[in-house]
């Protein structure tokens, strides 16, 4: 058999982690066996659609890698690709539920569909919309909904992650069909999608799970083989309680692009939201992934949502990259991330990722973090940060102790050749000469010359500073602490 998946998000909004993790498990599956992936657009809720969203999901999943053989931007063999193009479809399959029984035009109105609720619960009854079937429903002539005629019986059924699963019949219940505005619901329109698109495995939500004995009925009422289930448990927030919400830190996908993640971590990071290999790995490559992926070994209960562990997995590959890696990837994502040194040499830049790749965990930190190599420190911050370290080792160390071990650093840096390790011999050397500790000296020479109190190690900083430019910014420290 040729596994078939599918992705077939609403255009109602931005994509998740929760969205896209569910569309990465149908590609994983899929290209782990040599069979298709298929992106459809479920178009149909018009109330809720939202401009543009259609081409964000499009954007999302083709920023993370997550190619497909058969989508409303590539045609393919079951076209079209968005529900509301395939209107007559679901018509033609509802006219075949009514001529065999199973659907009937639903005449009541919003005000005594009401009613019916209201009774049922002054009766403390759970509302079945089977117990108001109309005795002679009218034909049905699209104005009104189509619903569906349900044979409620109990189901027992096979999840490839939840496991063996059963119901009663209480939970079937008839439903609507096709709106009157013409347009299918969710409940029916997949169920003929992915009939007529061969999908193999239907990989989805927890929060449809009590919705599957309704569409069991209806596969049934079809005769259609039911595919392969797979529900993926919800992606918690970050405190592990509740369903992951906006409130909670469900970004747009995007917005992780914009602030320099890499696709390769987000993959790594949604793949084992909820997954493992039965290993210690943490850090995945799309290769590794597509080998080692199984359904059977997702997790049946939520996954927590940690996003300091994604920042943790960027930081991870950015480190395991050559420095001419690196580059290309951030000048290819916005060349922006340089903020200052944005127009500087292509060689001086990579000597700057050499010294920060080590502090780096998205590209949005890279202005930051290379300032100093670009422009000269802010006065104020150094003498602020002089007087008033955030150190612990500089706290109560005075202004003339300050002032002295500045003059030092000067006259023993005016007779270096600036190599590196020239540099790394001098300041030991001073450390001695001062008999002071590197908790001192090291983080009076940072601020100095960075304007910040962290930074790469300092002898590489001062290195590529270089020696009139270091020398310049430890005179005018020395100089503020005098003034």
């Amino acid at each position: 058999m040729s596994i078939r998946t599918r992705f077939a998000p609403s255009p109602t909004g931005f994509l998740h982690v929760g969205g896209i993790r569910t569309a990465l498990f149908g590609w994983l599956l899929a290209r782990q066996n040599g069979g298709q992936f298929v992106l459809r657009i479920e178009d149909t809720d018009k109330v809720r659609e939202v401009e543009g969203s259609e081409q964000h999901i499009i954007e999302s999943l083709k920023w993370l890698g997550l190619d497909w053989d058969e989508g409303p931007d590539k045609g393919g063999d079951h076209h079209p690709y968005r529900q509301s193009e395939r209107l007559g479809i679901y018509k033609e399959w509802g006219q075949k539920l009514i001529d065999s029984g199973r659907a009937y035009a639903d005449p009541y109105t919003p005000a005594q569909l009401e009613e019916f609720r209201n009774k049922a619960k002054q009766e403390k009854r759970p509302f079945l919309f089977r117990d108001h079937r109309p005795e002679s429903p009218p034909a049905w002539d699209g104005s009104q909904p189509l619903r569906f005629k349900s044979e409620p019986k109990a189901y027992q059924w096979h999840d490839e992650v939840m496991g063996q699963l059963s119901t009663g019949p209480e939970v079937v219940d008839d439903f609507i069909l096709i709106k009157s505005d013409g347009y299918p619901t969710y409940n029916f329109a997949h169920i003929v999608d992915d009939q007529l698109m061969g999908i193999t495995h239907v990989i989805r939500s927890q929060e449809f799970l009590s919705s599957t004995p309704k569409f069991l009925n209806l596969y049934d009422a079809l005769g259609i083989e039911w595919p392969k289930f797979a529900t993926l448990p919800f992606v918690m927030g970050p405190d592990g309680k509740k369903k992951l919400s906006k409130r909670d830190g469900a970004k747009d996908i995007l917005d992780y692009r914009r602030e320099g993640y890499l696709p390769e971590a987000l993959v790594s990071f949604l793949a084992t939201l909820g997954w493992n290999d039965g290993t210690t790995q943490e850090v995945f490559t799309r290769d590794e992934l597509i080998q080692k992926f199984k359904l059977d070994h997702v997790q049946k209960s939520g996954a927590r949502f940690d996003e300091q562990r994604l920042l943790w997995m960027n930081g991870q590959i950015i480190r395991g990259m050559s420095i001419d890696e690196l580059y290309e990837k951030i000048e290819q994502s916005d060349k922006g991330y340089w903020g200052h040194g944005r127009d500087a040499d292509a060689d001086y830049k990579k000597a700057v990722l050499g010294l920060v790749q080590d502090r780096l965990k998205f590209f949005a930190e890279l202005d930051q973090l290379s300032e100093p190599f670009f422009a000269e420190p802010d006065e104020n911050s150094v003498k602020e940060l002089l007087i008033s370290p955030p150190d612990k080792h500089l706290k109560g160390v005075p202004a003339e102790e300050l002032s002295r071990i500045l003059e030092s650093v000067i006259s023993k840096l005016e007779q270096s050749d600036f190599s590196e390790d020239d540099i790394r011999n001098r300041l030991n050397e001073l450390l001695a000469e001062l008999d002071t500790k590197p908790g001192v000296l090291f983080p009076v020479i940072r601020i100095a010359i960075t304007g910040k109190s962290s930074s790469p190690e300092i002898f590489g900083t001062l290195r590529l500073l270089g020696k009139d430019k270091s020398l310049a910014s430890l005179h005018r420290a020395s100089a503020l602490l005098d003034s």
